[in-house]
């Protein structure tokens, strides 16, 4: 049976990349404090405990699936700004693409009697139209123990070259088994999905995924986290939602004012701040990271 490589939190992103680019997912194990994950579990379950259950065999008919988490969790917010991780996005993604962006943001509950996910590619969110680019890096936060019998994420380790159409035999799948405050780094290409739930209680998981600024976002964080919110965060966590041009003419915006009262083609960041300045169509900045692109190619 194929297993996945368990590192230590604190190992070097070259080692974690090196994992990933050959299995297409690695562990990295006690990356949040228990009482990180204590205050987390606390902020979110309210939402969680109210969520219905999925409606079909994907989602999950003993699964809840929460999101807005970026307006809805303080401790949420600080995890998807995680250094390493987003040292890792910026190793991974960057190559293609001028920024990258959160994806989604998702607390997984699978209960009890909630059989196996069928195995799934998360790029499929695309359709299978991307080729020969990998468009995110992705995350599942242990906030439980994983263990097989309670759905642990199933994984085929490097399927990360197969074909869209071929199916895992049961010998090619494995389980992230870990302990809570672990992580599940996997790409966007390796196929996996949810484990079915055997035993007497919840596995709880929070999915944080990123991708390509240029590509459309899984979660609508404009609609999840409006600008009244959005103006209240980390300028950092602000520009990786979206409040951001994604490209060199990705994004921008013309707010719907009177004539003469406002500006033309602004950085959606005029939502939260008013300034005209910086981040709009055709930036300095933008420029001279396309031009570095183009000048190492």
């Amino acid at each position: 049976m194929p297993h996945l490589i368990t590192l230590p939190a604190m190992a070097a992103p070259d080692d974690i990349l090196a994992v990933i680019d050959r299995d297409g997912a690695v562990i990295l194990s006690n990356v949040m404090a228990p009482a990180e994950v204590d205050r987390l579990v606390a902020e979110i379950m309210p939402w969680v405990e109210a969520t219905p259950t999925g409606a079909d065999g994907f989602s999950g008919v003993r699964t809840t699936r929460t999101g807005a988490l970026v307006a809805r969790s303080a401790t949420c917010r600080e995890l998807i700004l995680n250094p390493l991780i987003n040292t890792l996005c910026e190793r991974f993604l960057k190559p293609n693409c001028e920024r990258y962006q959160l994806h989604l943001g998702q607390v997984i509950r699978i209960m009890p009697g909630q059989t196996a996910q069928p195995i799934h590619r998360d790029r499929w969110a695309w359709g299978t139209h991307l080729k020969g680019v990998e468009p995110q890096l992705n995350t599942i936060w242990a906030l439980t123990d994983f263990r097989r019998e309670n759905g642990a994420t199933q994984v085929v380790p490097g399927s990360i070259d197969w074909p869209d159409d071929r199916r895992p035999t049961e010998g090619e799948i494995t389980w992230a088994e870990m302990s809570r405050g672990s992580v599940l780094i996997y790409t966007g290409t390796v196929f996996h999905g949810g484990g079915a739930n055997t035993s007497d209680g919840d596995r709880l998981g929070l999915n944080i995924t990123y991708s390509l600024g240029w590509l459309r976002q899984e979660e609508n964080q404009y609609l999840s986290c409006p600008p009244e919110i959005a103006r209240t965060l980390d300028p950092a966590l602000q520009k990786l939602i979206g409040y951001d041009i994604g490209a060199y003419a990705l994004g921008y915006y013309t707010p719907p004012l009177p004539p003469g009262e406002g500006p033309e083609a602004v950085s959606p960041m005029f939502a939260l701040t008013g300034d005209v300045t910086g981040g709009a169509l055709g930036s300095a900045d933008l420029l001279a990271a396309i031009s570095e692109k183009t000048s190492a190619a």
